[in-house]
């Protein structure tokens, strides 16, 4: 299948279809899922969940990042069979979005990873930060065991700490090129997390081309897959302007 655009020296490509057709035509393995699929909780044309997408995705990837609303994962959790929950991280945005106002004024989406096979199989790196505390350097601190036991260990800080699971990151209203696009802040932590360096991300629901951004400027290859021309025509604007002209 030939791309809608590629940069094969930086391992791009960006496919123009519907995933359910053009996945399994391209017969790809990659090394983890980062997508943000329709919700389906609108009434914009737009707005449609593909069926059986997330069976499709596991033939291509054993590890996936899923954007969504608890309603959407809650909705469409048969279609998840098969796949484990490992756990989920909270996008944070400076600014909410919400259609009822009998509700709280919802300044937050979910990003759940899931996987396949053996834990000790799947790749997980969790991105660290920089530390506000003062005591860099050799510690002891409390440690407790498995059984229950409290002792005491020594543990070299070294300045960081685990990225939290909670990540605030300004959303791209006033910028965006698509209406559900996710700041690069959002997904260059999770595409670390799962994909080695170097590796392959697949996003099969491309949008504004952000995970394909967030994967090159993350050292990662990243394959795109997006259904409407006027979405791919913007990815392929974006991501050439990202390309430098030969000296």
């Amino acid at each position: 299948m030939t791309p809608y655009w590629e940069d094969a020296e930086a391992g791009l490509a960006l496919y123009l279809g519907d995933m359910r057709e053009v996945l399994p035509a391209l017969g790809l393995q990659a090394d983890c899922v980062v997508t943000d699929p329709p919700y389906a909780e609108t009434s914009l044309e737009w707005d449609r969940w593909p069926d059986g997408w997330p069976t499709l995705a596991a033939t291509a990837a054993s590890s996936m990042w899923c954007f969504g609303s608890m309603r959407m994962f809650l909705d469409r959790r048969d279609e998840f069979t098969g796949w484990k929950l490992s756990q989920d991280v909270v996008w944070e945005k400076n600014a909410g979005t919400g259609f009822a106002a009998d509700r709280f004024r919802r300044v937050h989406e979910h990003a759940l990873h899931w996987y396949r096979g053996d834990w000790r199989a799947t790749h997980h790196d969790v991105p660290r930060q920089a530390s506000r505390d003062r005591n860099k350097g050799t510690v002891t601190r409390a440690a407790i065991s498995h059984t229950g036991a409290v002792g005491r260990k020594a543990w070299t800080d070294d300045g960081t700490r685990l990225m939290p699971s909670v990540i605030y990151g300004q959303n791209m209203k006033g910028r965006a090129i698509h209406p559900t696009e996710k700041p690069i802040g959002i997904l260059t932590p999770l595409i670390r997390y799962a994909c080695p360096l170097g590796g392959l991300v697949l996003d099969p629901f491309a949008g504004s081309g952000s995970t394909l951004d967030a994967a090159r400027q993350s050292g990662r290859r990243a394959i795109g897959i997006e259904a409407r021309e006027e979405y791919c025509e913007a990815i392929a604007r974006r991501l050439s302007a990202l390309t430098l002209p030969a000296a």
